[in-house]
């Protein structure tokens, strides 16, 4: 907590490492742990008051120091956090939703921001918004802002990105407003704490952070089909093993979920109408398979390796692809799709459940 930007003290992860990640529970709080089993170097994490964690009062948003604890001593279906979108207990988690690479981003709109701590943080060539890339050879996307009233923000369409009925993000409307934050290919110089640093990006690129909570028009990387699918062309995926319990066996149950739809402005979280994955108007949503582990992973000697994105040339199961994801749950929340609770498959014979 003692710094805004990685440094030495940072564990950085390498493409292609194998790391193990432990989560436990100790009087000092929480904590996480990842091992580095190829560089073998550890970083930990304790969310702790002594580390500067707080509880936030709803009412007025002041933090009050806190040390974190696990609120159940079981993984049983039911015990969850109740308020959460997310059926949320055990879970490999990926938050999609915050990417454009762009052919340029325009409207320069600089940040700077102070933290309770006392750090502060300033970037004067940030932009609002992207243009070319996904929203098309010569197409503009979304933004300039000035203060909360956004130019040509756009939502989510039967059949793409469509007008947002306002151009105010303090509206609550699920509308994309801005990309932002936007950055230039290359480095660039910030200030951390009033001392010049480096901060760099690899493409024109855009987070769709600042004035709303992602890509709510749903036209951006994440919704096209540009996820690991063993082509050279794309980044290998993510594999994961497990997770395991601190016995280190296997859960014997799984489920798959996506809070997705509760994103989604043509979503009716009350009956569940329109609450789709792909979201309406996305061309592509990843899902989980299953496929062969060559070689081991860590020492553990898995069947199968779970992958995320699209199918592998060695894909075994892809549990119907998107259709895996279920049926709006709206018992609890339609914009949570859920499947149905299912045995393990992973350490079953060749991923068969």
């Amino acid at each position: 907590m003692s710094t805004l930007t990685p440094n030495a003290h940072t564990l950085m992860i390498n493409p292609g490492d194998v790391v193990l990640v432990t989560i436990s529970d100790p009087p000092a709080g929480l904590t996480t742990k990842v091992a580095d089993l190829t560089t073998h170097k550890t970083g930990w994490m304790t969310a702790s008051a002594a580390n500067g964690f707080m509880n936030t009062n709803i009412a007025d948003c002041k933090g009050t120091p806190h040390t974190f604890h696990a609120e159940y001593s079981t993984a049983r279906q039911q015990n969850q956090v109740p308020w959460a979108a997310l059926e949320a207990g055990v879970l490999m988690q990926q938050e999609i939703g915050h990417g454009e690479v762009c052919s340029a981003v325009t409207n320069q709109d600089p940040f700077t921001a102070g933290f309770p701590s006392g750090q502060t943080y300033s970037d004067q060539n940030v932009y609002d918004t992207c243009t070319g890339g996904p929203e098309g050879p010569v197409a503009k996307g979304e933004g300039p802002c000035s203060g909360v009233i956004c130019q040509n923000a756009t939502t989510q369409g039967p059949n793409g990105p469509v007008a947002c009925p306002t151009n105010d993000a303090a509206s609550g409307e699920l509308c994309e407003y801005a990309d932002g934050y936007c950055f230039k290919q290359g480095t660039r110089t910030v200030l951390v704490n009033g001392v010049p640093a480096t901060a760099s990006a690899r493409a024109n690129e855009c987070y769709q952070n600042r004035f709303q909570n992602g890509d709510l028009d749903f036209d951006g990387q994440s919704y096209v089909a540009d996820w690991p699918n063993g082509s050279p062309d794309f980044p290998t995926t993510f594999q994961y093993i497990g997770p395991f319990t601190r016995g280190g066996h296997t859960y014997p149950k799984i489920q798959f979920e996506t809070d997705t739809a509760g994103s989604e402005a043509l979503c009716n979280t009350m009956t569940g109408a329109g609450c789709t994955a792909p979201p309406i108007g996305a061309k592509f949503y990843p899902f989980w398979s299953l496929s062969p582990l060559f070689g081991g992973m860590g020492g553990h000697s898995a069947v199968c390796v779970w992958n995320f994105g699209n199918d592998q040339p060695n894909t075994l199961l892809d549990f119907g692809r998107d259709a895996q994801y279920g049926t709006p749950n709206v018992a609890r929340y339609g914009g949570t799709l859920t499947s149905a609770v299912m045995s393990n498959p992973q350490f079953n014979g060749r991923c068969k459940g």
